[in-house]
């Protein structure tokens, strides 16, 4: 008969065999996507590609990310679709850039004055509800919408010199189609050309300079190497873009590699945040090429009030709008109500 102690001794002499076993087995080959961003290399490879790194680096080769610049695979205005029918798996950029089928579109990259300064973006997705609606609208349409993030404010960078608002009038300006409807009420006409176009044509002459970032990018992609000026006004304090994935991709993929693309596109936030903060400051303090001009506030306020009657026209062209400029108008009673750090 079997004992108890026998029992026991038998057990323990066959777990060692038992602890051996493997405990996982590993794909044969990796999760391949192919990933674009708005930006160009320059710019990329600050504001894009520390998150494919971070993927590529931390999913112990389950996931390999490739990482395109902008116009490599599609043209910008092209990578929803792309993204929608899975040419592109996943999309770095603004909703208005790539051509958004939703009504998200005209307050992706710069709406006219809905921020002032880089953490409201996060703020309004995270506090404010936008998240929810952005997560809404994209999933109609086949798109996995992600997170969004602030970055840089939306200031101008010329050949030419600006100190009142009569001299927008007749600037041809590389912009966001947006940006570019509202900055028509002031005679500037918008450019659209590819991304890496932009600083040959000022040097051409068809461009006058650029109403698309701060003063960081300005040096970063070489646009403070042909413009001449910098202006300090802006019309938003921070472009709004997202991360987006093709949504059949993204259901196919494990849980814990969705978690790690997650924190990779959070880490991502927090480095541009500072990258862009600091820059911002450091080379409009110290920076040797672009020569600061500013607007009196008192003038500049007509273009703050033509933004109120713009905000006024979105709202009318649907709900989801209507209720986007609500969220925007919340926002801005209170901070402006807080004052300092919040407003100016």
């Amino acid at each position: 008969m079997t004992t108890r102690r026998s029992f026991l001794r038998s057990a323990a002499l066959a777990a060692p065999a038992t602890l051996a076993a493997p405990a996982i087995v590993r794909a044969q080959s990796p999760i391949r996507w192919r990933f674009q961003t708005y930006a160009g290399a320059a710019l990329g490879e600050q504001v894009t590609k520390p998150i494919i790194d971070y993927i590529n680096a931390a999913s112990n080769g389950e996931m390999e990310v490739e990482l395109y610049y902008a116009d490599q695979i599609v043209p910008t205005g092209e990578l929803f679709q792309a993204l929608q029918r899975g040419t592109i798996d996943g999309v770095h950029s603004d909703d208005d850039s790539m051509a958004s089928p939703t009504p998200l579109r005209v307050f992706g990259g710069y709406f006219p004055f809905a921020t002032k300064h880089i953490l409201d973006v996060p703020v309004l997705f995270n506090q404010y509800g936008l998240a929810e609606i952005w997560d809404e609208e994209y999933s109609k349409v086949g798109v996995k919408w992600l997170s969004a993030a602030g970055q840089d404010p939306c200031n101008f960078n010329t050949t030419k010199e600006i100190t009142s608002v009569a001299d927008l009038e007749g600037l041809r300006l590389y912009t966001f189609p947006t940006a570019g409807r509202f900055l028509s009420r002031f005679g500037v006409v918008p450019v659209n050309i590819p991304y890496e176009d932009a600083e040959v044509a000022v040097q051409t002459g068809e461009l006058d300079g650029m109403a698309w970032s701060g003063i960081t990018e300005d040096y970063t992609v070489g646009w403070a190497d042909v413009t001449d000026y910098f202006l300090t006004n802006n019309i938003s304090g921070a472009w709004i873009g997202s991360f987006f994935v093709n949504q059949e991709r993204w259901a196919e993929l494990p849980d814990h590699l969705k978690q790690l693309v997650m924190a990779a596109i959070e880490a991502g936030h927090t480095y541009r945040n500072q990258w862009y903060w600091g820059g911002e400051a450091r080379l409009r303090a110290t920076g040797d090429k672009l020569a600061l001009r500013t607007v009196p506030a008192a003038e500049w306020a007509e273009v703050e009030n033509a933004a109120k009657e713009f905000w006024n026209e979105i709202a009318q062209e649907g709900e989801v709008h209507e209720r986007i400029v609500s969220i925007f108008r919340e926002y801005n009673e209170t901070i402006n109500q807080a004052g300092p750090p919040y407003t100016f």
